[in-house]
């Protein structure tokens, strides 16, 4: 009991943390006249996926690739299955920004991706199925990439949606910005710890924490941002901060816990993976495929249903 509660607990740090240092950074990004759209594309979504590195920092240096593996494959199916559906059933998530057209194709080409790297067995034969670490630096490139195309759309798009940022003294920032990734490592330290000690003592794979409670509250600041920018009904903030994320969380996070750690890949995690091709398949249909490429209610409202079902596989068949 006492090591679930430190495991919960380890979430207030890592979630505040993680808002103090989006905060912060980006008021100091201000301060030197950075414009509003480059600090939302690279400080805030960095920020908001920092809780998901950093307990993948500490997983990936304890070799508990069960963890690595399942916080982000199950934070990106959170991201489409639970905050989009609910983003879009809170308002129909309408796609405008031409960015988001380019990472909505991208995120599902970043799952496909990792499915084949992770069958091994299924695909050369082999023993067990490992992330190496060429695998890690693969998806690194990939990252470089996408951050590369960023920036050249950066620089010529035509951008209607800001994101608010504090106007906070520089020494203030600072401050805060060091408090809130003493905050992040703090909380990704108890998360693990927690983690591992309830898999062990309860004989629940570590593959399963990280798919449900790790991911899910690693999840959270996308979930604020995303449910916020669909009430004011900014959907191109919305959608992209979550497709945004599910690049970073694969190419980056995961690419980067292959190359401290090479990551073992449960046969299991084939589920995994492929219900975040489908999710992520159904965004493109939706936006691509659809009337007035947007998301609206019912289909939020099947995402969302989706989520649930795979959700009740993994408490019935949790091996």
């Amino acid at each position: 009991m006492w090591h679930f509660i430190l495991l919960l607990a380890g979430f207030l740090p890592l979630i505040y943390g993680a808002n103090l240092l989006v905060d912060y950074a980006s008021a100091l990004a201000k301060r030197f006249n950075i414009p509003n759209l480059v600090i939302g594309l690279t400080i805030v979504a960095f920020g908001t996926s920092a809780p998901e590195l950093v307990v993948n920092l500490f997983a990936s240096l304890g070799k508990n690739s069960g963890i690595v593996m399942g916080n982000v494959v199950g934070s990106n199916i959170f991201n489409i299955g639970v905050i989009m559906a609910i983003s879009a059933i809170i308002f129909p998530l309408a796609v405008k920004n031409t960015t988001t057209w380019i990472e909505v194709p991208l995120a599902l080409l970043a799952g496909v991706v990792v499915l084949i790297q992770a069958n091994d067995m299924l695909i050369d034969g082999d023993g067990t199925s490992v992330l190496t670490r060429i695998d890690g630096l693969m998806l690194l490139l990939f990252f470089i990439i996408f951050l590369a195309y960023n920036y050249t759309l950066m620089k010529k798009g035509d951008f209607s949606e800001e994101f608010p940022v504090k106007d906070t003294k520089p020494w203030k920032s600072v401050l805060l910005i060091l408090a809130g990734l003493a905050l992040l490592v703090a909380g990704g330290r108890m998360i693990v710890y927690g983690a591992i000690e309830v898999a062990t003592r309860l004989g629940i794979p570590e593959r399963i924490i990280g798919l449900t409670i790790v991911s899910i509250g690693t999840s959270l600041p996308e979930l604020a941002t995303s449910i916020v920018a669909a009430r004011k009904k900014n959907t191109d903030i919305a959608v992209g901060n979550i497709v945004g994320s599910n690049i970073f969380n694969i190419f980056f996070i995961l690419g980067t816990s292959a190359v401290i750690y090479p990551v073992t890949v449960h046969p299991s995690s084939n589920i995994d993976l492929l219900m975040n091709i489908v999710l992520s398949t159904m965004i493109f249909i939706f936006i691509f495929a659809g009337k007035g490429k947007s998301i609206d209610r019912k289909e939020g409202t099947v995402m969302l249903f989706f989520y649930l079902g795979y959700l009740t596989y993994l408490i019935t068949m949790p091996a």
